[in-house]
């Protein structure tokens, strides 16, 4: 696969493009500078190429992140065939542009000039300065309006190999790192991927929007997502925004690590436990900074966890520290194991052998003398694994034969770990020609 870094200073359109090259709103754009800090990657497809794109921060800020922010752009930089080098000629060159064009030049790498915001022929007059930076014709273009992008790829694609042949795209197994501000979301994702690939400070917030990271465990490729931490109330209107892709991105992942502070477990832990809950997706609950607990705590702390997220008690717990890589490789393992169990699909003949023991087990509700009577199950979906029961009486199953139910299936039949839903359809003399109930846990 190709690699393209787009640099730049901040606020220059350097998102923007990226979004539109990639053909989503992957990256956080604003009209103020400073939004992304992390490079991003995202994938297009161009003349049958399959380009990975790097969006970077802006380089040469001048506030407290610049030196993390221009780490982030070398890595970005490593392995890069071209370099898009964005610039907003309408403000004029400033001094940011020039560092960053020396910076360029010392780094070797073929680097193309995009002239951004150039919205039509007649602003195509600013151009002429940025001749002097040396690096041949720019390209004109305007990313909000998707105005030149097929220039631009035209001329990324002089400084590309041919392909020799077509790589098989392999699925990879997406995971969502979420959690409250602090907890170590990114310090545990450059642990797993052994590269500082995420910025990690100690204040709150560092991370403003959701870092996609490939990476490759056992012969099983992951997407690492690290999200934006989650607060009660977020305190600007960037940081709102950056929590709804957070969301979103749980919404696109395959499994979620709920990630907790063993040392500081509240009321915003149940609330993300929800939220997780709510997805229907496998939840792996990672107890990070294990190492901070004292021994005479573990008991307690553990006797804490249990009452605060006892609604998802069915998640594993991985018990890790960023800081010595306790735990790093159990995450990874446990998650191919949740995924597979996630797409697993249970013979019809199986699940009404241990249907017919399970109600032999449980007393099945009773209303009026009436019984609620099971006919038939059978497994409708995969990712989550859904059945369907047939019943005489949807209107008879209890919450808690429900839970027994679900547990049931669970522990019976290796689903281990996994959300299960449940849909009753009503059959027979009883039927009533009403949607059967949903049920998901």
């Amino acid at each position: 696969m190709h690699k393209v870094a787009i640099v730049g200073r901040p606020n220059v359109g350097k998102s923007s493009l990226f979004n539109r090259l990639i053909g989503r709103r992957d990256a956080v754009v604003a009209d103020f500078p400073g939004v992304t800090r992390d490079a991003k990657e995202g994938t297009m497809l161009y003349h049958n190429h399959r380009i990975t794109l790097v969006d970077t921060g802006g380089l040469w800020s001048g506030d407290e992140w610049e030196a993390a922010i221009r780490e982030k752009a070398e890595w970005a930089m490593e392995g890069a065939q071209a370099v898009i080098f964005v610039l907003d000629p309408r403000e004029g060159l400033s001094a940011a542009d020039y560092e960053v064009a020396d910076w360029l030049r010392k780094l070797g790498t073929p680097v193309i000039v995009v002239a951004n915001k150039i919205d039509s022929q007649k602003h195509e007059v600013y151009l002429a300065e940025l001749w002097g930076l040396g690096f041949g014709d720019p390209v004109p273009i305007s990313a909000e309006h998707a105005r030149g992008l097929d220039d631009l790829m035209d001329r990324v694609m002089t400084h590309l190999p041919e392909d020799d042949e077509d790589v098989p795209e392999i699925a990879p197994i997406r995971i969502s790192l979420i959690g409250r501000p602090n907890v170590g979301k990114s310090s545990l994702l450059n642990a797993i991927v052994q590269s500082d690939r995420a910025i990690v400070a100690d204040q709150p917030g560092t991370t403003r929007d959701s870092l996609d990271v490939e990476w490759d465990y056992g012969g099983q490729r992951f997407v690492l997502v690290d999200t934006a931490g989650i607060r009660k109330k977020p305190d600007t209107a960037i940081e709102d925004y950056a929590i709804q892709r957070s969301q979103a991105a749980i919404g696109r992942s395959d499994l979620i690590w709920l990630v907790v502070n063993a040392t500081e477990i509240g009321d915003h832990e149940l609330k993300l436990a929800n939220l997780a809950y709510d997805s229907g997706k496998p939840v792996i609950v990672v107890v990070n900074k294990w190492d901070l607990v004292p021994d005479d705590e573990l008991k307690r702390t553990e006797k804490d966890l249990n009452q605060k997220l006892h609604h998802i008690s069915y998640a594993p717990r991985v018990y890790t520290s960023a800081i010595n890589d306790y735990g790093i490789h159990e995450m990874l393992a446990e998650a191919m194991k949740l995924h597979d169990k996630w797409q697993s699909r249970i013979p019809t003949s199986e699940l009404n052998r241990w249907l017919e023991v399970w109600q032999m087990r449980q007393s099945v509700p009773n209303f009026h003398g009436k019984k609620l009577r099971m006919y038939f199950m059978t497994q409708v979906e995969t990712a989550p694994p859904t059945f369907a029961i047939f019943c005489n009486r949807a209107d008879f199953v209890t919450r808690a034969y429900e839970g027994f139910l679900q547990n049931r299936i669970r522990e019976d039949l290796q689903l281990a770990g996994i959300p299960v839903r449940l849909k009753w359809k009503e059959k027979g003399p009883y039927k009533r020609g009403k949607k059967g109930e949903e049920a998901e846990a």
